[in-house]
């Protein structure tokens, strides 16, 4: 276990162009990011070429050993990692944020590394035999955005590693210390050369999402760019795994307790202060609970601490970057322009430093109004008030994304009638955006394709081969 310094200096760069990393709740300067190119990029990718055979050769059970020994390390510098993470992305110590997310790296490490992955006999009548078995696929090029750094980071490489595969990240330009010393950390337990970071400019991500070497992309970010990834990706015929944007709807049915589930409301739109792909994003609501579901989740939102993550006592933070704050603004702005009912926030402070939003719930907002229909990946939820289900479905369905969405009732049965009509890849009931590395993850609709966690996800970071006979 290394000191918060002593991590930090071991990833600051002592030659080359650097890049000033700031603090987004204060302005403060974190540290410098190495601003490297798409030399060091093929030097990267040949080198994880190179080690790629015998970490394939070396097996399943020693692959997985390796995973658990890289989440012990995890374990030990978690606190080191959790103030950089904080520093960096903005994100409080507590609450479901930094401190959680480190701790989150580690669990999804420990279930790459033991999740069951067997031959599957597909035909044994007596005269065919045929078994599916899933190969490496070779090198895999992992892009990661600046919501969630070094969770989805964890989330793409290990079940690469795990399945005999190399690795080279690419993090995003705005958290690039978070995934860099995350890198370094695993690679005190993990095999030289088959894991390896290169922070560069959106040219290093493109010539990584076209690179010849490269057998497969794992992918976290906007809809706009995951066509990006598509579009470099052609030539080459890569696999993908696409996590997009999304713009998750949640219905909460007339039978719902509102106080009940305010709790849960608020935590599944304002995890990481609403900066979350499966977020709850807009909130559907029968008339005859509308205002009650308002008020309890006022009182909820309006007791929540909002300030510097370092703060021990806050558990929301700033936005990550000028332009994400931007876009929450501009559409609180819009929802206030056509008449929509601010119930708290919408009223950030110019004097205050830093990127901080104040968290805003928005009433009696037309399902039509650019808060509703765009994702504000920001502390901004929008409440429209429905009269029937099919209603709801209908507005719930309307977008061309469909991530999650979620489900609210006292009445189970009645709940998972109603998910079945919503057009999502995971639909939550009596909660939202609620993870687990066991249970497959991912997007319909513009959403993107491919599943990630569990054994569908180790089995999308391997080739099937079917051996008959």
């Amino acid at each position: 276990m290394e000191s918060y310094d002593a991590l930090l200096a071991s990833i600051t760069p002592a030659t080359g162009e650097t890049r000033t990393i700031l603090d987004p709740a204060t302005g403060e300067v974190v540290g410098q990011a190495p601003v490297q190119t798409i030399e060091d990029l093929e030097q990267a990718i040949a080198a994880a070429a190179e080690a790629q055979p015998a970490w394939a050769a070396a097996g399943h059970d020693a692959r997985s050993a390796a995973l658990l020994r890289a989440a012990d390390a995890v374990e030990r510098s978690a606190e080191e990692l959790a103030q950089l993470l904080s520093r960096e992305q903005g994100k409080p110590l507590n609450g479901p944020n930094a401190r959680f997310e480190v701790g989150a790296c580690a669990a999804w490490l420990r279930t790459a590394a033991t999740t069951v992955l067997d031959p599957e006999t597909v035909v044994n009548d007596g005269t065919t035999h045929a078994e599916l078995h899933y190969r490496p696929i070779g090198v895999v090029g992992a892009i990661g955005p600046w919501n969630w750094p070094m969770m989805i980071t964890i989330w793409q490489v290990a079940p690469a590693l795990r399945m005999g595969n190399t690795a080279v990240v690419k993090p995003s330009k705005m958290t690039p210390l978070s995934v860099l010393a995350l890198i370094k950390v695993l690679n005190e337990e993990l095999p030289d050369g088959i894991l390896h970071a290169v922070s560069g400019d959106r040219a290093v991500g493109a010539r990584l999402a076209e690179h010849p070497a490269i057998g497969k992309i794992m992918f976290t970010g906007s809809t706009a760019a995951g066509r990006e990834i598509i579009r470099s990706s052609a030539d080459t015929i890569k696999r993908l795994t696409l996590e997009l944007g999304g713009n998750d709807a949640g219905i909460v049915l007339p039978d719902a307790d509102p106080k009940t589930i305010a709790q849960d409301l608020f935590w599944g739109a304002f995890i990481n202060t609403g900066q979350t792909c499966a977020a709850l994003k807009r909130l559907y609501v029968h008339d005859t609970i509308y205002d009650a579901v308002c008020d309890e989740l006022t009182a909820v939102a309006q007791a929540m601490p909002m300030g510097v993550g370092l703060d021990e006592n806050n558990v929301l933070g700033p936005l990550q970057n000028k332009a994400q704050y931007d876009v929450v603004a501009g559409l609180v702005e819009s929802a206030k322009a056509s008449g929509a009912r601010i119930l708290t926030g919408g009223n950030p402070d110019p004097d205050q430093p830093g990127y901080f939003y104040p968290t805003t719930l928005v009433a009696d907002i037309d399902n039509t109004n650019p808060l509703v229909t765009e994702e504000q990946f920001g502390p901004a939820l929008p409440i429209i008030r429905y009269t029937t289900v099919d209603e709801a479905v209908e507005m719930a369905n309307a977008l061309d994304v469909g991530l999650g969405a979620s489900v609210w009732s006292a009445d189970p049965a009645a709940a998972r009638e109603v998910a079945a009509r919503l057009q999502a890849g995971t639909v939550w009931i009596n909660k939202h955006g609620a993870v687990d590395p066991r249970i497959p993850f991912g997007g319909a609709k513009q959403s993107g394709y491919g599943l990630e966690f569990g054994t569908e996800g180790l089995k999308a970071l391997g080739v099937p081969q079917v051996i008959n006979g």
